[in-house]
């Protein structure tokens, strides 16, 4: 699988199937990345980004359940049948989606060879230093 930039449209789901999405991703599959915050290094999800305008929730809009920690600014949602992670409105772009490479069809996280990992232990919004944190790495056997 290639991180490529092109621009496509993918549907997605939550593992039960309960909540549906589409999602246009203008970046295509380039703008993967993992982050090292504390929730995101226990959620572990690979995210690509969308602008808010392009997902829709096609089915199950009730059965999302909203998150919120810290500042209270990004909102994270999940399928409160099966629990899993779909999107989150991000504190350092509120204008943008990071949506859950796991839950497009045809996707897994282990397509991507290799992903930046954001400091998110040390937000830009909070006068972080360094975005980058390190380089995370899947080699298959």
């Amino acid at each position: 699988m290639t991180t490529d930039p092109e621009p496509f449209h993918r549907q997605g789901a939550c593992h039960c199937g309960a909540v549906r999405f589409t999602v246009h991703l203008s970046e295509g599959l380039g703008s993967a990345r993992r982050c090292d915050c504390s929730f995101c290094r226990m959620r572990g999800a690979v995210a690509v980004t969308a602008r808010v305008g392009d997902l829709q929730i096609t089915e199950g809009a009730a059965h999302l359940t909203l998150y919120q920690f810290g500042t209270a600014t990004a909102k994270h949602w999940f399928c409160s049948i099966c629990g899993i992670y779909t999107h989150h409105q991000r504190r350092s772009n509120p204008q943008e989606y990071g949506v859950n490479a796991a839950c497009l069809d045809g996707l897994s996280p282990f397509d991507f060879r290799e992903l930046q990992v954001l400091n998110g232990r040390e937000h830009s919004s909070d006068g972080g230093g360094r975005q980058v944190s390190g380089v995370l790495r899947y080699d298959p056997g």
